[in-house]
């Protein structure tokens, strides 16, 4: 990880104060537009606020939506970029993310910090009495810094009491207008494994509605069943989809399911991977919402009615009529029907054979006699899951390749994976793998040299033909690393090559005083960089989007004067492999 440093000091602030008693200003003096609203479904998490349109330029002064002070002040390669955090006396605290700079006398004091710990990302907290602001104020200017791809506002409401985010939109409603419904375009439908079919069969087929908002062609199930919906929300004078505010799913007119994106928690961010279609999102990058919750999934934006919490049952040789009701905060309305017709059809039980039955409720360990060990805290799997461990062995890989499922399957928190590596010198043999009868063969590979090659080695995940790295340590013969997910190939390889570092116009360096430096890495990625320039640290800024190094001169302690200076970068990946860049300069 990057360094950064954390400032904390201890502030009392106002108790939350009611949402209809809050006024809070514009953050721009122009129209307002989004590209993003509020809970938008995102990977592993929900978009926390809006994201204000500037007009497709940087720069734009943003004005404070009410008053108080800066509480906290970020700094990062990713996420939010330079961020900004302002408490207000109303009860509420906004975030203001991507910034292209802060105001002057906030910039000296990140740069002071920055100089200090020697370090570009950082994170710090104020008390009030250092920024104190006041309703329509400039605060900061929109930027693109941080992991974003396009010049905008990123913009938060928190309950200052609990940190939780709430839609901001609430606040800007007569600022923005909206008149045009939420919009659906398709159903899956999920037979329960064991429980029921679709069609006749266990599969999970795809509808599209069509003209009238409804499902033409003829569905049959029987047993049990849940439905998911693919829908998006639309606003006035935008290109943009959103993500949709309220979804309630009835049958014969009973409400079974709905859910409103009005607020969540921090630590409810992952369960959007049990509220939607995990595997088909990772396998097609497509949007389901599951209108049944998992027994393990306690996302408060959910709410499901009964004990089946949303699942319908078909029992009955009749015609089941199901209704979608969209809306949005502005209560644009949009209603999508089909049927499905109960038709008796035989439902196989569900097969766990070479399968580990996995429970939601208890803690799951699974282990190979090959060498994986994996231990699932209770808390971490939203639902009952079968899991089939596969073994295979590959020339570059220094473990077993241990196959954890085919599927993605989402795990809640980090959950320990421990798997053997390798003997120094393995031979080679055909093994007969105890626990399910495949053939195994150990591969052929350079030996491992000691302490200093163990250092290199890591625990990566290949899924879909794409290698990354969880990282991980190595003891004692074992690599041991967490992981967040089940699915895909999980296996011990090594990473002797360092980073690769490009530089950028060099022969433009002199007369810009702009340093830049393309980084590359493929395997497990960039841990720490440093620059010094005649021997002193100095600031350079890391953009982890396009993996750009970038050192601005006039940023720095020199003083232009056409004096010769030799500038160091050293980069180090994620198992110490170091490359170092020096140059000459002028300036």
């Amino acid at each position: 990880m990057l360094n950064h440093f954390v400032t904390v000091l201890f502030f009392l602030f106002p108790l939350l104060a009611p949402a209809q008693e809050v006024l809070f200003r514009a953050p721009f003096d122009f129209p307002l537009y989004l590209s993003g609203n509020f809970a938008e479904l995102r990977s592993n998490h929900f978009h926390g606020g809006l994201d204000f349109k500037t007009q497709g330029v940087e720069g734009k002064p943003i004005h404070c939506p009410a008053d108080g002070y800066v509480s906290r002040i970020s700094v990062a390669p990713g996420g939010y970029g330079n961020a900004l955090y302002i408490t207000h006396v109303n009860g509420y605290t906004t975030v203001h993310g991507h910034l292209q700079k802060f105001l002057p006398e906030i910039a000296a004091l990140v740069r002071e910090h920055q100089y200090k710990y020697e370090t570009f990302a950082l994170d710090t907290i104020l008390t009030p009495e250092c920024f104190p602001v006041k309703q329509g104020e400039v605060v900061g200017y929109a930027g693109n810094s941080g992991y974003s791809f396009g010049p905008h506002l990123h913009m938060e409401v928190r309950v200052t009491e609990t940190n939780e985010p709430v839609d901001p939109l609430v606040f800007y409603k007569d600022k923005i207008k909206d008149t045009r419904p939420p919009r659906a375009t398709r159903i899956k439908i999920y037979p329960q494994k064991g429980r029921g079919v679709v069609n006749g069969k266990a599969e999970s087929p795809v509808y599209y509605f069509g003209n009238g908002n409804r499902v033409s062609q003829p569905i049959t199930a029987w047993g049990e069943i849940g439905i998911g919906l693919s829908a998006n929300d639309y606003m006035d004078g935008t290109h943009n989809t959103y993500g949709v505010h309220s979804v309630r799913l009835l049958v014969d007119g009973v409400e079974v399911f709905n859910s409103v994106a009005d607020r969540f928690s921090f630590d409810e961010n992952r369960m959007i991977n049990s509220w939607t279609d995990y595997a088909e999102y990772h396998k097609n990058r497509r949007w389901y919402m599951k209108s049944f919750v998992a027994p393990g999934n306690p996302l408060r934006m959910l709410n499901a009615e009964g004990e089946g919490r949303g699942i319908v049952r078909i029992n009955e040789e009749r015609p089941y009529h199901f209704e979608y009701i969209l809306s949005d905060l502005y209560g644009n309305t949009s209603k999508y029907r089909f049927e499905i017709k109960g038709v008796q059809a035989s439902v196989k039980p569900a097969l766990t054979q070479d399968c580990s039955y996995l429970k939601y409720d208890v803690a799951n360990t699974v282990a190979h006699s090959l060498g994986l060990q994996l231990t699932i805290p209770e808390g971490n799997l939203y639902e009952d899951a079968e899991l089939r461990v596969a073994t295979s062995a590959d020339a570059h890989a220094y473990s077993p390749i241990f196959t954890l499922g085919e599927e993605a399957v989402p795990l809640h928190g980090y959950c320990p994976i421990a798997i053997k590596v390798w003997p120094d010198s393995p031979s080679f043999t055909l093994s007969k793998d105890a626990d399910n009868g495949d053939n195994l063969f150990m591969a052929s590979f350079p030996p491992l040299l000691g302490e200093e090659k163990a250092s290199k080695l890591y625990v990566a995940q290949r899924r879909a033909g794409s290698v990354g790295s969880v990282g991980g340590r190595y003891e004692k013969g074992w690599m041991k690393a967490n992981i967040r997910e089940l699915g895909g190939d999980f296996f011990v390889a090594i990473d002797t090559i360092p980073p690769v570092l490009t530089p950028i116009s060099p022969a433009n360096w002199s007369k810009t005083g702009v340093i830049r430096i393309k980084i590359a890495d493929s395997q497990t990625g960039i841990a720490h960089y440093r620059a010094t320039i005649d021997g002193r640290w100095t600031l350079m800024e890391y953009t982890s989007k396009n993996r750009t190094l970038t050192l601005r001169l006039a940023d720095s302690p020199l003083k232009r004067s056409g004096s010769s200076h030799h500038v160091c970068i050293t980069v180090t990946d994620g198992v110490g492999n170091t490359s170092t860049l020096e140059r000459g300069i002028k300036y």
